[in-house]
């Protein structure tokens, strides 16, 4: 696969301008490592005085700068720093390999089948991430979970043998040894001056870099709730998550004071699940996101700039899970937001697997699963024939795997395999790919809401004219598509649904 987007690279001086001014939205950027003390620190390290330059090393990755032997600060806490997902965008080998790892899949399965899934091999693949990210895949892997256990450790009152659990590790002495190793401190002593709160609830810090508009995600979300799954309000977003015979749920709010977090209220039955619930919550809510990088790229015109100025930071809107936007993005065509909702909340009450005991108050069902509604009967919810046909081949498709979303491929290649299927088209599988996938660079260009909002009041943009406007806006596309459609949600008048289905 070609390498479509060029990795970042560290220049030293804008690194010192940041780590000087303790600048947040350098936040997970980088990593400062100080020589004389052996610590790495966030650019926001509040220790004073600053370090002198003599002394200090930079680092892409945390996992580089333990790497080279460099402990974790316990001041300013590594752990805590937003993901860089300027090495999560575009089909670079380096960059889809970070997915998968991310994902999980170097919890069950050898560095070997990394690189057959990113298509090199084994060596070249070490090479690579040695090369751009300072460690090799097994230590970026390794760095990631210990980072969490530390956390958890710092944050809450688990277990330790839990706490290895869901750091994914199966072993607790091979924990011990390798939490040992990389903080210089045995699990067990960091919990002597702990952070955790008195009682005995799970909560944890989710940093992000500024600005944030929660109150727009969280609006956008507020929408497109489904009773029964999720409750959203002014502060909050709760939602209950599977498995059926060990459900769990989770609550996330802005973060006490003014630190740039969000609070993060989980139980979570099974602790090896803790981790891909964690960061499947920080891809939703696009706490990795780099606001800096994104509005330079937006702000080509006058219109765009305008939207930025007056929507600082807001974010693309992720979902839980890939098949419940699949259903919802076929619900979504040719009506209103309010009419998909309520057909989805239909399906929920009818097919979605209640829970024997609620949660919590309003979380109480499952989404169906695709085996569910393969065969589900939908016309009778009020369904159309086409579209209730659709969902059934959806449903069928990711059984037999003719379509999925696999986290590593790439935008053409998943809508390619996607608009090959009957009932759907380019504005749904791109629909799909922003919110299934997070993809940065989906772009419903058919959207007639869009076309009319990109065209600043003036005739609607044809989806050709619109296209090539959009060029300008890579790799960020879906960001100027929330703005546009943020904007035209605040017309005295709602626009009427368009023919491709606006904003299911």
């Amino acid at each position: 696969m070609p390498d479509t987007h060029a990795l970042p690279a560290l220049d030293p001086q804008t690194c010192e301008r940041a780590r000087l001014s303790r600048d947040a939205r350098f936040d997970g950027l980088f990593f400062i490592a100080v020589r004389s003390t052996g610590i790495y620190c966030r650019p926001v390290c509040p220790a004073s005085p600053s370090p002198k330059r003599d002394n200090i090393r930079y680092y892409v990755t945390a996992a580089a700068a333990e790497a080279e032997g460099f402990r974790p600060c316990l001041r300013c806490r590594p752990e805590l720093a937003p993901g860089n997902d300027a090495w999560q965008r575009g089909d670079h080998v380096v960059t889809r390999a970070l997915k998968l790892i991310e994902s999980g899949l170097l919890q069950d399965h050898p560095v070997d089948e990394l690189a057959r899934r990113v298509g090199v091999g084994a060596r070249q693949l070490r090479r690579l991430f040695v090369e751009r990210l300072g460690a090799p895949p097994i230590d970026v892997h390794t760095t990631r979970r210990l980072l969490f256990a530390k956390q958890l450790l710092t944050e809450t009152r688990m277990p330790v043998t839990d706490v290895a659990l869901a750091s994914g590790f199966g072993s607790l002495r091979r924990f011990n040894a390798a939490f040992a190793q990389a903080n210089r401190i045995a699990p067990r002593d960091l919990r002597r001056h702990p952070h955790a709160g008195s009682d005995d609830s799970l909560s944890l810090r989710l940093n992000y870099r500024p600005p944030y508009d929660f109150a727009s995600l969280l609006a956008f979300l507020r929408g497109r709730a489904l009773p029964g799954i999720e409750v959203v309000d002014d502060d909050s977003y709760s939602r209950v998550f599977g498995p059926a015979d060990a459900p769990g749920w989770l609550r996330l709010s802005v973060w006490p004071g003014k630190e740039n977090a969000l609070r993060l209220q989980l139980h979570c039955p099974q602790p090896a699940h803790m981790l891909a619930v964690v960061t499947r919550i920080r891809r939703m809510f696009d706490l990795d996101a780099d606001p800096q990088a994104i509005d330079a790229a937006l702000q080509t015109t006058s219109h765009m700039r305008s939207l930025l100025r007056k929507r600082p930071g807001l974010r693309l809107p992720g979902s839980w899970d890939g098949f419940e936007v699949a259903v919802r993005a076929i619900l979504g065509q040719q009506v209103s937001v309010a009419a998909a909702r309520t057909l989805a909340s239909r399906i929920v009450h009818r097919y979605g697997q209640p829970l024997a005991t609620p949660v919590a108050p309003g979380l109480e069902r499952l989404f169906p699963t695709p085996e569910t509604l393969a065969d589900a009967d939908l016309n009778s919810l009020g369904i159309t024939t086409a579209r209730a046909e659709s969902i059934r081949g959806v449903a069928r498709a990711l059984l037999d795997g003719r379509v999925d979303f696999r986290v590593e491929q790439s935008l053409d290649e998943f809508v390619q395999r996607w608009v090959a299927l009957p009932g759907i088209g380019e504005w749904t599988a791109h629909y799909m790919a922003m919110r299934g996938l997070s993809h940065p660079d989906a772009f419903p260009a058919a959207d007639l809401i869009l076309r009319r909002a990109a065209s600043n009041g003036e005739e609607a943009l044809s989806t050709k004219a619109l296209t090539q406007l959009a060029e300008a806006w890579r790799p960020w596309r879906a960001y100027a598509v929330m703005h546009l459609w943020r904007s035209a949600s605040e017309l005295p008048k709602p626009v009427a649904a368009s023919g491709q289905g606006a904003v299911a």
